[in-house]
């Protein structure tokens, strides 16, 4: 039933269920007096107005029915706990303005964050790498000598081992005396030529004098002939011994003409000896290089500077051809930083990079992007995917890219598969947040 105005006095006290002291002494305990104003207050009047205050209409009420009691006293709880609130931020200016400050001096300050991270690209899967390799004796032999040590620093030609050299250096010996004695056929068989030259020389004489003779018998013969057809002053007998002396000549003059001829072929064949011990004189002095080059295998320098690693070469061990002395880890070092394909549109070879290796912390070190491999880490593994079979995911790629150290730290060891964290700076241009510092 709808109370009016000049009707709320009519109704008696008993008609309205009074709220329990217990609530009515919490509310009281407000700090501005709760809804209900005064605890001391127990009157109709005082609840009256109340009832006005936080009411929606206005007064409206109704014979506080025993059944509705609950459902009345529900609705003033909601209505002191809406209220609350609003009583609290009233009573914490500072809280609100303080959180306000912050707020505002937060969206700059993320801005300028993402404004100064879209210049760089970083990514935690990248490690150091070189080509490191293993050193093996070339010749066999006993091991006479280790002058290093686990993990040393070596420089070009620093000795590493030494194999026993006796062997080699006979070898040498052997190859050498071959050597002179292929010298020293070549000598003699040159001598051989200069002697055959002078025999040559000496036919050729004989054939000109067996010509000489020749010419002075044929004339002889010819004289007597025709002095014998006279009768006049010679006779038969004579122009027959002149003519057997111009058939003597004759033979004479071949004889010394084929001496002549067999002294020049045996010329061809003294250069044809030496020829062959030239031949044997190269042959001596490969096995005499060959000998010495395995003289000098004994001694097993590094090529490079690096470090020794995994040294297993002992003194007095016995070294087989190809047998591993040790790892050989080279100075010449870099990183290779597997990036992300998404992170590779403005990323060019020359871009300075920040190296962080997680085994020194506080080092700063620099370098720059050499190269990007042509194509992801899988499309060169052992087993590339095959993504035309089956269902397919797709999954973002790691493209391997090559970054090189401007200033490595000589004072510590750095070697393949230590961490790194590289940060390469894509865009050369100046960030806002660089753009403030550089102005302030």
């Amino acid at each position: 039933m709808t109370l009016e105005t000049s009707d709320r006095h009519e109704l008696s006290a008993h008609e309205y269920r009074e709220v329990p002291s217990t609530r009515s002494s919490s509310w009281d305990r407000d700090s501005d007096g709760g809804p209900w104003g005064d605890a001391s207050d127990n009157g109709l009047q005082a609840r009256e107005q109340a009832l006005r205050r936080h009411t929606p209409s206005g007064w409206q009420g109704e014979a506080l029915a025993p059944n509705r009691e609950d459902q009345h006293v529900a609705q003033f709880d909601d209505q002191r706990q809406s209220a609350r609130p609003k009583h609290r931020l009233r009573r914490r200016p500072f809280a609100i303005a303080g959180g306000l400050m912050l707020l505002a001096a937060a969206l700059p300050a993320g801005y300028l964050y993402w404004d100064y991270a879209a210049h760089f690209a970083s990514t935690d899967d990248a490690f150091i790498a070189a080509r490191q390799f293993t050193i093996a004796p070339k010749v066999s032999g006993y091991l006479t000598a280790v002058p290093v040590t686990d993990n040393q620093h070596v420089v070009t030609g620093q000795v590493i081992t030494r194999i026993d050299e006796r062997d080699y250096r006979n070898a040498l010996a052997v190859a050498q005396a071959q050597v002179a004695a292929a010298q020293t056929s070549i000598g003699t068989i040159e001598a051989q030529i200069v002697v055959q030259q002078a025999q040559i020389s000496a036919s050729q004489a004989q054939v000109e004098q067996a010509q000489a003779s020749l010419v002075f018998a044929q004339q002889q013969a010819t004289r007597y002939q025709d002095l014998a057809r006279t009768a006049i002053a010679g006779s038969v007998q004579d122009a027959q011994r002149y003519t057997s002396q111009l058939n003597q000549q004759a033979a004479a003059l071949q004889g010394a003409q084929a001496a002549l001829k067999q002294a020049q072929q045996q010329i061809a064949v003294l250069v044809a000896q030496r020829s062959n011990a030239v031949a044997n004189l190269s042959q001596a002095e490969a096995q005499r290089d060959q000998a010495q080059l395995n003289l000098s295998y004994t001694t097993i320098t590094a090529d490079q500077p690096g470090r020794v690693v995994q040294l297993s070469a002992a003194v007095g061990a016995f070294a087989q051809p190809g047998t591993n002395l040790t790892m050989f880890v080279p100075d010449d070092i870099w990183v290779w930083a597997n990036f992300k394909e998404t992170q590779l549109d403005h990323m060019r070879p020359g871009h300075p990079v920040s190296l962080e290796i997680d085994a020194y912390p506080d080092r700063s070190i620099q370098g720059r992007v050499a190269s990007v491999q042509p194509g992801s880490g899988t499309a060169f593994s052992l087993l590339p995917a095959q993504n035309a079979t089956g269902n397919y995911v797709k999954i973002v790629q790691r493209v391997p890219v090559k970054i090189v150290l401007d200033n490595p730290p000589t004072d510590v060891a750095l070697g393949p598969g230590m961490s790194v964290v590289p940060t390469v700076r894509t865009d050369p241009t100046k960030s806002l947040l660089e753009r403030l510092e550089a102005w302030l």
